[in-house]
């Protein structure tokens, strides 16, 4: 499993730097053909445009696997352990609430603009909307094998909340 997951998030970040380098090109050819030529492609804006908005959505489920979000722990480090449980229990409970509310609004938006189409490359606009039932889903499930490596597992906080670097393994059992 740990192996699947390892290369399900490699293959995010391909991704990502795919997004990323579709939108550097798209942006310089673009900036290149209205300076030399006065003429841009209004179809290379919307590319740029999606391929941004899934780069920001696609970086933020890499950033809660590897805790890489906004996490002030002063407070936290210096609370009895069984406070410090309760506590990122809480944490994760709001950010799975948040997502839950994430995902619907975005199921609604799909649903909204099932019909709709961009201007200048026609792709249906609901893939903008897919991007926040992505990462809400996926978002919603790091949490929630957080608070399983919590409670079940019996994971220290102090592991939970560390930044995993690129090459380290995600902590699933340290079962004494």
């Amino acid at each position: 499993m740990k192996k699947f997951l390892n290369t399900l998030f490699r293959g995010i970040e391909i991704l990502i730097a795919f997004f990323l380098a579709v939108m550097i090109v798209l942006v310089f050819m673009n900036v290149v053909f209205r300076y030399l030529f006065s003429k841009g492609f209004a179809w290379s804006e919307e590319i740029a445009r999606l391929c941004f908005i899934y780069l920001v959505y696609l970086g933020s489920i890499g950033a809660m696997r590897d805790n890489r979000h906004l996490l002030i722990d002063s407070v936290l480090n210096r609370v009895p352990v069984i406070c410090q449980k309760i506590i990122y229990a809480l944490v994760q409970i709001c950010i799975i609430w948040l997502m839950v509310i994430l995902t619907q609004g975005s199921w609604g938006l799909v649903l909204q603009n099932l019909n709709d189409n961009w201007v200048a490359t026609k792709f249906p606009t609901f893939l903008v909307y897919t991007s926040g039932l992505i990462t809400g889903i996926a978002i919603s499930i790091i949490a929630l094998a957080n608070l399983f490596r919590l409670l079940i597992l019996k994971i220290p906080v102090s592991d939970l909340i560390k930044i995993r670097d690129d090459a380290e393994e995600p902590q699933t059992a340290d079962v004494q």
